[in-house]
C-alpha cells in the first residue's frame, strides 16, 4: 500500500502567463467570475479588476498579471473563475479574504516534496518563488504582498 500522507493537495491556478501553486488549506471557495462587480474611478489601482461579494463581506478582486507588474488580465473566456483566498497576515481580522481572478479553472493536485524543486526564474513582486513541478514551472505567490494590495481598499 502506498503512504500518501506526505502528499501535499495543492491547487494550481491559471493565470496569463503562469500557473499558480497553493495549497488546498490557502482556498476558501472558487466561484464564477460573473459575481464581480467593476469598480470606477480614476484613482482606483490599476491591479483592482473588481469587488466580489462573497458572504456578506465586499472583497477586493485582484488581477495578480497586473499586481505583479504586467496589464490586468479579465478572463479571456468563459472559463475564468475568482479564486477567494484566506489571508495569513497580521491584519488577518481586518481582511480575512482577497480574491484572485484567474484565466481559467483551478485544477486539484496532490504533490509530495519529490515532485518539486526551487528553480531559478524571472519573478514579479507578486511572486515568492518558482517551483518545477513535473516538469512545469508553477509560481507560488507571496500572500503577504497581495494582502498589502488588498488592504489598500479597505476603509
Amino acid at each position: 500500500m502506498n503512504d500518501t500522507s506526505q502528499l501535499l493537495p495543492c491547487v494550481m491556478i491559471p493565470m496569463t502567463d503562469r500557473q499558480l501553486l497553493l495549497p488546498n488549506v490557502s482556498i476558501a471557495e472558487v466561484v464564477d467570475y460573473a459575481g464581480a462587480e467593476p469598480v470606477s474611478g480614476d484613482h482606483q489601482p490599476g491591479w483592482l479588476v473588481g469587488t466580489l461579494n462573497w458572504r456578506g463581506q465586499t472583497l477586493p478582486v485582484i488581477s495578480y498579471d497586473a499586481a505583479n507588474g504586467g496589464q490586468p488580465a479579465l478572463p479571456a473566456n468563459t472559463r475564468g473563475r475568482i479564486v477567494v483566498l484566506n489571508t495569513i497576515g497580521e491584519h488577518h481580522a481586518r481582511l480575512p479574504f482577497l480574491a484572485l481572478v484567474t484565466q481559467g479553472i483551478p485544477s486539484q493536485a496532490r504533490l509530495a516534496e519529490t515532485q518539486m524543486q526551487t528553480i531559478e526564474a524571472p519573478r514579479g513582486p507578486a511572486d515568492l518563488m518558482a517551483v518545477d513541478v513535473e516538469g512545469h514551472t508553477a509560481y507560488i505567490p507571496s500572500l503577504e504582498y497581495l494582502e498589502s494590495l488588498a488592504l489598500e481598499t479597505v476603509g
